[in-house]
């Protein structure tokens, strides 16, 4: 009997155990009694009614990632690609989640795939592979439009491949190629350009220097042999200043020696003399000096012929 009413005890101590729970945190559970939604526990210890209460679904409330197998879609053009999604959505409603759609994942791939190719089906090739943004965004705010009701939000959209067609990678490899190509040749052609550029202007600096230094010599030279001519006529005229006092002087020194008119004429005759330095052969002497050179002359012949009776 004592067994039995141990065993009893034991039975309920773990039945009251296993209606305790500890929800923890970024999660939610969904409670239901006797098959009917009764509630939805957060973060916390809560407690179950023995045989009436259950924890129906587990809800994970973090954000949470799914990428997508890559999904055929034909654009405006009728070229087929495939292209791979991911999504970030998060459960805001419990509820709703556990009781909105069957399977949630699985409703939101379908219904990523078909929006997916409403979205690319309006437009071209080109269009598609340079529109990635664009294309995320349609696709966020209409998924986040349809999952509303089964507490879903839909975070964020992102295309994760986009995979044409071999013939078309071909194609946009070759014009790839092509416009690298055409790139190089244009940056090639401006460096030239700029490089020809450069050495002209270079030329153009070095022939404006070289014209500026010769002028600046030039300038130089003329200003040395302007001041080389003043140096030398200002010695000749120092020159001149120095004969003109010289001839002064001796005049003076004659003139207060008393000399008289003869001797005057005399030294200017020496003067005259001195002045042709052997070298003139026609002297023009003023006609007042030829009279008293005539008179020394007769003075002379005279003085010959008394020096000749002495003698004889």
């Amino acid at each position: 009997m004592g067994l039995v009413v141990i065993a009893i005890v034991i039975i309920l101590l773990l039945v009251l155990v296993s209606c305790i729970k500890i929800v923890p945190q970024a999660y939610a559970y969904v409670v239901e009694r006797l098959g009917a939604y009764q509630g939805t526990w957060s973060v916390g210890i809560h407690f179950k009614v023995p045989f009436l209460d259950k924890v129906a679904r587990k809800v994970n409330l973090k954000e949470q990632v799914v990428d997508f197998a890559p999904q055929p879609v034909i654009t405006k053009d009728n070229v087929t690609m495939r292209i791979d999604t991911v999504v970030f959505f998060q459960i805001t409603d419990p509820k709703l989640f556990a009781y909105g759609v069957e399977n949630p994942i699985m409703a939101i791939e379908n219904l990523t795939a078909t929006t997916l190719r409403n979205i690319i089906g309006e437009m071209e090739l080109d269009q598609t592979l340079t529109s990635r943004e664009v294309i995320n965004t349609k696709m966020r705010a209409s998924l986040d439009i349809a999952t509303d009701p089964w507490g879903i939000k839909v975070n964020r959209v992102e295309l994760k491949n986009i995979i044409p067609p071999a013939a078309i990678q071909d194609a946009m490899e070759k014009q790839m190629k092509a416009e690298r190509e055409r790139r190089e040749a244009i940056l090639r052609a401006e460096g030239e350009k700029k490089s020809t550029i450069l050495v002209a202007e270079g030329q153009k600096e070095s022939v404006i220097l070289e014209a500026e230094a010769e002028k600046q010599s030039a300038i130089l030279r003329a200003e040395a042999e302007k001041e080389k001519m003043i140096r030398e006529a200002e010695g000749e005229a120092e020159a001149i200043l120095k004969v003109q006092q010289a001839t002064a002087d001796g005049i003076r020194m004659i003139r207060e020696a008393g000399a008289d008119q003869a001797v005057l004429t005399l030294k200017s005759l020496e003067a005259f003399e001195k002045a042709a330095d052997g070298k003139a052969t026609k002297i023009i002497i003023p006609s007042e000096i030829q009279g008293v050179a005539g008179l020394a002359a007769s003075l002379k012949e005279i003085v010959t012929e008394d020096k000749t009776a002495l003698q004889q």
